[in-house]
């Protein structure tokens, strides 16, 4: 089923009903056969693409920019040493400004509030690359990914380990919740996600049959697992938490042992990047047979090319 997206935003999956989610899924396949099989499209000759950045980036940019460009678009990087957001121009007017010259805009930073500016004031579509709140763009590629190993979504359990409460976190319940994937958290209670979004994913999960289990219980979580899913223990910008962070989260460590405590032999590794090797993970599973990262990484691309092609 088609649906017609053109204009709008990408700056949460809360905006995005289940149907509308599997309509991208479904051009991301379609992204990623016509990249393999070397066909090449121009659906965004004559386009322009503004590329906002106040945090550093490696998929979520070269995903935008390759993307983009390879559909014959025009995407122009700009960091805040380039341009005057936030500091001598408000966060209005550069929407204001960009939206004259630019047929979308893409965000990275902070603040969410800064991303829904710009989506307010533009006028052209703009996409959450990431904020502190949510990752959008990234779990889209986490579904994809988790599709081609399964063959589908409904009912497959996925335990996300570690830092309950950051972006990716926060918008993998949401996309678990809406798409019928089991959704289960591992992370000590002081990083739980807020309970009015784990209320809401509740209520996204009714009608699909998801289910939404928070514990700070690795041994409770890992069984049964077909996909386990971790993060970096220190997000960007809380570097001053660091050994508070490596201290508390010490017991959720996605290693061997976690692995074969899933009892089943299918269970996939999946982390959005980059990862502190040692940390979160250990090498043999982060570079082992069961990790999907690189597929993960890559379908950044086609998931990110298809918001773009149903938008613009």
């Amino acid at each position: 089923m088609a649906f017609n997206l053109k204009g709008r935003s990408l700056l949460t999956l809360r905006d995005y009903t289940p149907e509308e989610i599997r309509f991208l899924l479904d051009i991301s396949r379609q992204a990623k056969q016509e990249r393999r099989a070397g066909v090449i499209q121009q659906r965004f000759q004559g386009k322009t693409l503004a590329m906002l950045f106040e945090k550093r980036s490696t998929r979520t940019r070269c995903a935008f920019e390759t993307a983009f460009g390879e559909e014959g678009g025009h995407p122009v990087f700009l960091s805040m040493a380039d341009i005057q957001l936030g500091s001598k121009e408000s966060v209005e007017d550069t929407a204001r400004v960009l939206g004259r010259m630019f047929d979308a805009i893409e965000f990275r930073g902070f603040k969410q509030e800064t991303v829904e500016t710009l989506a307010k004031y533009s006028g052209v579509p703009v996409y959450n690359g990431l904020t502190d709140l949510y990752h959008p763009t990234q779990i889209l590629a986490d579904l994809m990914t988790v599709e081609e190993e399964f063959g589908g979504l409904r009912g497959i359990r996925i335990v996300y380990c570690g830092d309950g409460r950051n972006n990716v976190a926060n918008s993998l319940m949401i996309g678990s919740a809406k798409m019928g994937l089991h959704y289960v958290l591992a992370s000590p209670k002081e990083l739980w996600p807020a309970e009015d979004l784990v209320a809401a994913c509740r209520e996204y999960a009714a009608p699909t049959g998801a289910t939404i289990t928070i514990t700070d219980r690795m041994e409770e979580a890992i069984p049964g697992a077909q996909a386990i899913y971790t993060d970096v223990w220190v997000s960007m910008g809380e570097e001053a938490k660091a050994q508070e962070r490596l201290k508390l989260l010490a017991p959720y460590q996605v290693n061997a042992a976690a692995m074969a405590a899933t009892g089943l032999p299918e269970t996939i590794f999946l982390h959005c990047l980059p990862a502190v090797k040692g940390q979160e993970v250990t090498v043999d599973v982060i570079d082992g047979p069961r990790s999907r990262c690189w597929d993960e990484a890559e379908n950044r691309k086609h998931t990110i090319k298809a918001i773009m092609l149903a938008t613009i």
